[in-house]
């Protein structure tokens, strides 16, 4: 069992990298550009605590030049060794994070990049773990969203505080399972 848990973090990756990659691009960027629509992906079995969603995630979106903060119990040593064997990804603190993941209430938002003036795409993007995603709650509107969408979120106000600051903020990937949706700054919260 020693030799199991030691190449642990070896496994869990794409196993057709190419094609899955692109599979779960084209979700995520589906679910960027129609806030509130839920995606499934598949093909990721990162170690727990992450989902196998937020593993596609950041399989497709980070590797070497990506810093990643892993916040609360995702701060984990397989997830550590896992992020490293796979992606290569720098491990940061939160200020120098492009991408973090972890539970929304581990997540400080308050110390994440939200871009300048001059660069505002040099903003984090959030891949917040839940229990629960569903076309429910809050009401969406904005860029992307014919009249209007709902979306089960872990609360409202740090989400309106976030698009009064457009086009400055952060952008959100909410994960659950294999399944995925996106909140971008540009999204109001009703």
């Amino acid at each position: 069992m020693p030799a199991a848990s030691a190449t642990a973090h070896l496994e869990g990756g794409f196993a057709h990298p190419a094609p899955q990659a692109a599979t779960a691009f084209r979700a995520i960027m589906s679910a960027m550009a129609r806030p509130g629509r839920i995606e499934a992906v598949s093909g990721a079995t990162p170690p727990a605590p992450l989902s196998p969603a937020a593993g596609a995630v950041l399989l497709t979106l980070c590797d070497a030049d990506t810093p990643v903060h892993l916040a609360g119990d995702a701060d984990c040593a397989p997830v550590r060794d896992w992020i490293r064997f796979h992606l290569g990804a720098p491990l940061t603190g939160p200020d120098r994070a492009t991408f973090a993941v972890g539970r929304w209430n581990a997540l400080p938002l308050n110390r994440f990049a939200i871009g300048t003036s001059e660069y505002p795409d040099r903003s984090a993007t959030l891949i917040v773990e839940t229990d629960r995603l569903d076309a429910e709650g809050a009401t969406l509107r904005g860029p992307g969203i014919r009249d209007t969408a709902r979306l089960s979120l872990p609360e409202t106000d740090a989400f309106r505080a976030n698009r009064a600051l457009f086009p400055l903020g952060l952008d959100f990937v909410f994960t659950c399972g294999d399944r995925l949706a996106a909140l971008p700054r540009t999204t109001e919260v009703c």
